[in-house]
């Protein structure tokens, strides 16, 4: 849907609303306005009126922008949205709310920002040119990063935007050659909302995540294949060794794999394009083998945009990594600090643990309790265990519990925190002054925490580094 049907609909007597007022919703809402005085879309409309459904906290911010033609609302019942013709939603809204299904059931039509933004780059049917969507349960922020960074090494201008933190609406008129957009589960569906197709499309990995917000495991992962079947990519660059990606039949796209031996692929540490070794990737900023073949992924998506991508390979070492994830702060008192908040699955803090499984390790596990089955961790702790490990969170009794008899079989130091200072004092007393500290919680932040960037925030200051030193995402917007 594009910003010129909105204004159609409400020139013919129809209702808009933003539902949602953070980043994104502010975003949609500047979109919007930016049309509305440019004379973009049918000036033969009348002004697009808008509501906000927004927090109570927000009220006071919305009604101080002074636009006459903005309301607001604070409450998202099923009757009042189903007041709306079309309601653009926030991503953290999930469309699986009894409110939401009722109103949509109503005729209620919910669109995301993402939506509107391929919208205007192409029309239903048609491929939006250098779009490169990247998503996966882990790892999608780097590879997204990492192949905006390799792009502009080429020199081309790239954009860097999505679920990393750069809403793409505040970059509705800006111009590039290729765009990396990262995109969450929330957003995968999205794309296929309005019926335009992603140049390439990226995907790392699939494990159960957002179960709260999908409703179910089959949900999640319909919705976040939804990139590849419904939104129909002219490319799908996939994962090899993930078994639901290697299932996988897309009659509508041509499918490149990685982490195959004819494609790029991983043979111990050295990376191979078929069977020539390009490269040895030990070395690299890329903490984990996870991030590392997901550079092979990386390499045959800037191959599917008809680029050779071998001679971009070296430029990885120059890659500056996200912060919050598996991000070395520094070392206090014998102990280096790991921040990796970002982790919010069990398979997250598994993948962070093998990165240190030569070192002695206290592990921060635990937060907002969402559903997600923590058993198969807890039987990878009775072979893998680190020396400690530290529960905390909503969901921290289920796993002490869980852990409780693996403990004392395995060998390694358990105990339970009510929060994360008291948990960081429990590791750090179980270290001696020796090995890593590492904040892999494998579980959301929410309750705590506004979100995992907060969390790994409150961490440093904790370990006594500069919070603010630590959180900047390089490379992002167009360069």
């Amino acid at each position: 849907m594009r910003i010129s049907q909105l204004e159609a609909i409400a020139a013919n007597g129809g209702r808009i609303a933003l539902w949602g007022w953070g980043r994104e919703g502010r975003a949609a809402y500047a979109a919007l306005r930016a049309a509305r005085e440019s004379g973009i879309g049918n000036r033969d409309s009348v002004a697009l009126p808008l509501t906000v459904f927004c927090t109570a906290d927000e009220t006071a911010e919305v009604s101080g922008l002074g636009d006459p033609l903005l309301q607001v609302e604070k409450m998202a019942s099923s009757e009042h949205l189903a007041r709306f013709d079309v309601v653009i939603k926030s991503p953290g809204i999930s469309p699986y709310r009894p409110e939401a299904m009722a109103a949509a059931a109503r005729g209620t039509r919910f669109i995301g920002g993402t939506a509107l933004w391929f919208a205007e780059r192409a029309a239903a049917g048609e491929v939006a040119a250098g779009t490169v969507c990247v998503t996966g349960t882990k790892g999608k922020s780097t590879t997204t990063a990492l192949l905006a960074h390799l792009l502009r090494a080429q020199g081309l201008r790239t954009a860097l935007a999505g679920n990393i933190g750069l809403p793409l609406l505040e970059l509705l008129d800006a111009q590039a050659d290729v765009w990396a957009i990262e995109l969450s589960s929330y957003q995968t569906g999205d794309v296929a909302t309005g019926g335009v197709r992603p140049d390439i499309a990226v995907v790392t990995n699939i494990f159960p995540e957002h179960l709260d917000w999908h409703g179910s495991e089959a949900q999640y992962v319909d919705d976040k294949l939804a990139l590849l079947t419904r939104a129909r990519p002219r490319i799908a660059v996939l994962n090899a060794n993930d078994p639901r990606l290697a299932a996988l039949e897309l009659p509508d796209s041509e499918i490149h794999w990685f982490g195959t031996p004819e494609g790029w692929h991983l043979r111990g540490d050295v990376m191979h394009r078929g069977d020539c070794a390009v490269m040895e990737t030990s070395g690299l900023p890329l903490p984990g083998r996870h991030n590392r073949g997901n550079l092979c992924g990386v390499l045959t998506a800037i191959e599917a945009l008809g680029i050779d991508a071998a001679p971009l390979a070296a430029a990885a070492a120059d890659f500056v990594p996200l912060p919050h994830r598996l991000q070395p702060l520094g070392t206090r008192d014998g102990v280096l600090w790991v921040n990796d908040s970002i982790s919010t699955t069990p398979h997250a803090s598994l993948a962070a643990l093998d990165v240190y499984r030569d070192r002695r390790v206290a592990l921060l596990v635990g937060g907002h309790d969402r559903g997600l089955d923590w058993q198969a961790f807890a039987d990878a702790m009775r072979t893998g265990a680190p020396h400690a490990i530290v529960t905390m969170g909503q969901n921290g009794p289920r796993i002490f519990d869980l852990l409780a008899p693996v403990a004392s079989d395995a060998g390694f130091a358990l105990s339970a925190a009510d929060d994360l200072e008291s948990a960081i004092a429990q590791a750090r007393a179980s270290l001696d002054g020796e090995g890593v500290l590492l904040l892999s919680p494998g579980a959301p932040s929410f309750g705590a925490y506004r979100d995992y960037t907060a969390r790994g925030r409150h961490f440093a200051a904790l370990g006594g580094f500069d919070p603010d030193a630590i959180t900047a995402i390089p490379g992002i917007g167009i360069a």
